[in-house]
């Protein structure tokens, strides 16, 4: 049984109750938590309201949390207990079965004018994960709940059914109006300890091109220089095996689009060989084969103690890349949404960067 909560004004050293009212109509408890979902107890981003599914029926909610999982909100309404929940289990078999495009297609449809990558960023502080829909949550939110349904609910997450029930009180005081929220089940736990999210067999990730990766080129003052990398034609990444690692990975042929962290996008390029330590490596100039080490450098590339020879953790390693195009550090270009990581490397199956990044640097079907 859900914990009601009840309120009390405080006038002097009396408490007063504050005496329940009946809110205006479910349909305004909907228009509240599509503009703040956050009433639910955690951040959330409305993708889409009065969703029509494939069978004649319409989710009044759907929306989706910071890991790209997706919460199937409905009312109650007037519905019997038997019908509401059947209608968002309903519900919930066709949202599991939605690949990224089609979540991204409901989302835009939503949003309007807004791109869902650059809403997400907005609503989460970070680009959208690469995968989406890995697991779902169905709630039913209702201004009162009966036995009835606490005991459908109850009994379906015992077999793990991802489903919580949630229904606000409404409360007038002195002509102020106030919501308070009461969940069926605490924190989402289900009734056999796990967790109430139901994992789908298949995450929903976005395909990737087997072409393009992401890049960071952690460039710092004293160290790394992009100006560097412009000219003679890499990418590095080194001290410490976290760093490098993931950019050993990146194979010959690849394209990567490089990023500069806290500023953004600065270059695309095709690799042309495989990662080297820095010791090592060689680039042409002027027609002629020459050590890197040995050119007038900016940045410093040598992680070990004075006159100690590197381990291949700590070295820099560097992977050759020929440019299709570079801009200057001071003029990289960034937009919400865009796709970023902690990674020095990774593949990038983001469209909504691929695109923006084709269309600001020209790169046509390169």
């Amino acid at each position: 049984m859900p914990v009601e909560m009840g309120m009390w004004r405080i006038d002097g050293d009396t408490p007063k109750r504050l005496s329940a009212a009946t809110l205006p109509s479910e349909a305004t408890l909907e228009q509240y938590l599509e503009k703040d979902p956050s009433l639910l107890g955690e951040r959330l981003l409305v993708i889409g309201r009065q969703v029509h599914t494939p069978h004649g029926k319409f989710i009044d909610l759907l929306a989706m949390d910071g890991e790209g999982n997706l919460h199937v909100l409905e009312l109650k309404r007037d519905k019997t207990p038997r019908d509401v929940v059947a209608q968002v289990l309903d519900y919930g078999s066709w949202v599991s079965t939605l690949d990224r495009d089609s979540i991204i297609d409901i989302a835009n449809d939503h949003l309007g004018d807004v791109a869902f990558e650059a809403a997400f960023e907005e609503a989460f502080g970070t680009s959208a994960p690469d995968e989406l829909n890995a697991a779902l949550q169905l709630t039913i939110v209702a201004t009162d709940l009966d036995p009835s349904s606490e005991r459908i609910v109850t009994y379906l997450r015992t077999f793990g059914v991802p489903v919580n029930a949630v229904f606000f009180s409404y409360l007038e005081d002195d002509g102020r109006r106030y919501l308070a929220r009461s969940w069926l089940a605490r924190e989402h736990e289900s009734e056999t300890g796990g967790a109430a999210y139901g994992k789908n067999k298949k995450g929903k990730r976005a395909e990737w091109n087997g072409c393009d990766w992401f890049v960071s080129f952690g460039a710092d003052t004293g160290g790394r220089q992009w100006e560097d990398a412009r000219k003679y034609g890499f990418v590095s990444a080194g001290g410490d095996a976290w760093y490098s690692r993931t950019l050993r990975n990146v194979p010959v042929g690849a394209r990567v689009n490089v990023s500069i962290p806290q500023r953004g996008y600065v270059a695309v390029g095709d690799v042309t060989g495989p990662a080297q330590r820095f010791d090592s490596v060689q680039v042409t100039v002027d027609g002629h084969v020459v050590r890197l080490a040995d050119q007038q450098l900016i940045g410093t590339y040598e992680h070990g103690a004075n006159g100690m020879t590197e381990t291949d953790d700590v070295a820099e390693w560097v992977v050759p890349v020929r440019w299709l195009t570079t801009v200057p550090a001071e003029q990289a270009y960034w937009e919400k949404g865009m796709f970023a990581n902690q990674n020095s490397a990774c593949k990038l199956r983001q469209e909504f960067t691929l695109e923006r990044l084709a269309q600001r640097f020209r790169l046509g079907d390169e």
